[in-house]
């Protein structure tokens, strides 16, 4: 068995979506990044590559690269997990945490976790999505970004 952690963090700003586990969330701002900037997808692609010990997203997807800029954080999912397979391994589980002050996000928990299950390829009880705020502490609570903490157990196939 494998343990890996991921996080991610981007900046709130106008003019982009609001793109959470592949669920476009309505928001007056959305996130920066060169990807669509998908915190959720990055960290859980994060938690991937950590329990493999195979670097962070940006050596597999530079954000120098423009092959994918703007791309959906959904397609370098699909890219990452054949090295599970690769090495022999299946998730467990995924524990994901999200961290927003607005907006607010458990109205949407179900529809971001049917986006990610579809690529993911694993039974719903296999994937936690939970939101909470930062209680206007810092950067996240004068809402001037998003963080996503994200822990995964891989088992052998």
């Amino acid at each position: 068995m494998r343990i890996g952690i991921g996080y991610d963090v981007h900046k709130l700003v106008e003019n982009r979506p609001l793109v959470l586990g592949g669920f476009t969330i309505p928001h007056t701002k959305g996130l920066l990044g060169h990807s669509d900037a998908d915190v959720l997808t990055h960290a859980i692609i994060e938690a991937i590559l950590g329990a493999l010990n195979l670097g962070n997203i940006g050596t597999f997807f530079p954000d120098t690269d423009p092959t994918y800029k703007n791309i959906s954080s959904l397609n370098l999912l699909t890219k990452i997990l054949p090295l599970l397979k690769e090495h022999a391994l299946r998730i467990g589980n995924i524990d994901t945490t999200i961290i927003a002050q607005n907006p607010k996000l458990n109205p949407y928990i179900n529809d971001i976790k049917k986006s990610l299950l579809t690529i993911l390829n694993i039974p719903e009880n296999d994937l936690s999505i939970k939101a909470t705020t930062s209680e206007h502490l810092g950067f996240i609570g004068r809402e001037e970004g998003i963080a996503v903490h994200a822990i995964i157990l891989l088992k052998p196939l």
